[in-house]
């Protein structure tokens, strides 16, 4: 008797309520959970806290949009991720609790061997579909990022950054975001 191939069906299927009685940080990509170990390198985590620093200095003036750290957005039942870096608009003031609900305006992924098939095929098709207006990937390696922007469902690449600016139009403000302030030496 030959090996049986393994059918997706077979596979077990986890939810948000699963998700919810995890230990460690995790992900979970149409029922499918992800570790998110190890720990993000120094380079990473420098790269993140600047990107963090630097939306909060932006969006000082707008009433509407918000940067946040890792936090669970619940995208359906059996969709729940933790981008690196993300902006808010919409009810900004009244969000609470323990995940966000609605789509981010702006996704910052920073790459990480472990992590960039994940954020540059599964997760960019992800955002995609979410309605994610802005999706940037961003490399420590190469101090670089890449820009995308949603447009008739679909993202177009706006450019590759290691200096320079784009301009984020969000609800009832835009910012001008240098990454020179990101890649400083």
């Amino acid at each position: 008797m030959g090996l049986q191939t393994l059918r997706s069906e077979d596979l077990p299927h986890y939810t948000y309520d699963d998700y919810v009685q995890w230990e460690g940080r995790w992900e979970v990509i149409s029922g499918i959970p992800y570790a998110m170990v190890p720990m993000p390198t120094i380079e990473h985590q420098d790269i993140s806290g600047e990107i963090y620093h630097y939306l909060r200095v932006l969006l000082k003036n707008c009433p509407n949009c918000r940067p946040f750290l890792p936090v669970d957005w619940r995208i359906t039942e059996d969709t729940v991720v933790q981008p690196d870096v993300l902006v808010v608009c919409g009810k900004v003031k009244r969000l609470k609790g323990k995940r966000l609900e609605i789509p981010p305006a702006i996704v910052f992924e920073i790459l990480s061997p472990s992590t960039t098939r994940k954020d540059r095929i599964i997760k960019y098709q992800l955002y995609q579909e979410a309605g994610v207006k802005y999706y940037c990937i961003v490399d420590p390696e190469t101090r670089s990022a890449e820009v995308y922007e949603l447009q008739d469902g679909a993202y177009g690449k706006q450019d590759n950054f290691k200096d320079g600016k784009i301009h984020f139009d969000l609800d009832l403000c835009g910012i001008d975001f240098d990454f020179s302030e990101i890649f400083q030496e």
